[in-house]
């Protein structure tokens, strides 16, 4: 087993390190961020950082990048106070791949990558046509983390879209019928499969 210590790690190569400590936490969500700004100009940005953070009331959070530099989703979402969140699936994983590049705020990422905005229920920010579940949120509260200088970004779900077909009797959400993918590290894509669903552990 190959053994990193504390030192060896702050000395790799940066762009090593940065492969390697973001591939410790394993598989995580692949979802698209749909935002835009008071002048209607849209925005869309994958992001591997979302996470549930309560259901009553259904509370989700995520972790943006510092804003160090121009950050069109997270200006987006303070000024408008809503975005959407849409995961991302097989057929679409190297458009949402693509969202990442450096665009000007001038420019879309919808039109950049071919992906196309929806608007439902009259909600402020756009959705990922193509997305097979996907939800609307808005902002509650947003939190500057000293340590590293990122931006906790929490919100409330408001509606909620999925695909007929991954939907359960008891409201279990069967991701791989409707083709999620899961991102490892930065630029690793992978579908998965479900091995079992387990009963309430008791003791």
């Amino acid at each position: 087993m190959q053994f990193f210590s504390q030192q060896t790690i702050s000395e790799l190569n940066k762009h090593y390190r940065t492969h390697l400590i973001n591939s410790l936490s394993g598989f995580k969500s692949a979802n698209l961020i749909g935002s835009q700004d008071q002048q209607g100009q849209t925005n869309l940005a994958i992001v591997s950082s979302v996470f549930h953070l309560g259901a009553h009331p259904p509370l989700v959070g995520m972790i943006m990048r510092p804003h160090s530099v121009p950050r069109h989703t997270f200006e987006n979402i303070l000024a408008t106070q809503c975005y959407t969140i849409n995961q991302v699936n097989s057929d679409i994983y190297q458009q949402a791949h693509q969202t990442s590049a450096r665009y000007e705020k001038n420019e879309s990422e919808f039109a950049a990558t071919g992906l196309t905005v929806e608007y439902l229920n009259d909600f402020g920010a756009p959705f990922v046509a193509q997305s097979r579940l996907k939800y609307a949120v808005k902002l509650v509260e947003h939190q500057h983390l000293a340590v590293n200088n990122t931006e906790l970004v929490i919100g409330e779900i408001t509606d909620l879209y999925v695909a007929g077909a991954a939907l359960q009797d008891d409201g279990f959400i069967d991701l791989t019928r409707i083709g999620t993918v899961a991102v490892s590290g930065l630029d690793s894509y992978h579908l998965t499969t479900q091995i079992a669903r387990l009963p309430y552990a008791k003791k």
